[in-house]
């Protein structure tokens, strides 16, 4: 059988990760508090959105900056449960790296705020 015929269908991996994406984002809404709150202010941001934008491109920022705020979040989530995983003593390298995770997600909140505010006010 030749190399080719091995190949994986790349529906199948495509599939496949989808199913792994669905599964991250289903685990990070069940133990994660932060984002379940994310989540929830998003059935509120996002038609709020839609309503308040004057331009696609206002609708685009607006959107695309909270929809930011929960990919660092996921991110964050990720790096905390490695971190999590590795050992449950304190180590600095530890706590530096939940600390740096966590300040990603203020400044993409903070960024998000920024964008909505400049948007309505300026």
């Amino acid at each position: 059988m030749s190399a080719y015929n091995q190949t994986p269908n790349h529906f199948v991996r495509l599939y496949k990760a989808s199913g792994y994406s669905l599964a991250g984002l289903k685990s990070t809404f069940t133990y994660e508090q932060a984002f379940r709150l994310e989540t929830y202010l998003s059935i509120i941001l996002i038609p709020l959105a839609i309503w308040l934008a004057n331009t696609p491109i206002e609708l685009v920022l607006m959107i695309g900056s909270w929809v930011m705020v929960m990919i660092v979040e996921l991110l964050n989530s990720a790096i905390e449960a490695t971190v999590d995983r590795i050992g449950s003593e304190m180590h600095e390298l530890s706590g530096r790296a939940k600390d740096i995770g966590s300040a990603a997600v203020m400044v993409s909140v903070l960024l998000s705020l920024f964008t909505w505010l400049a948007i309505l006010f300026l």
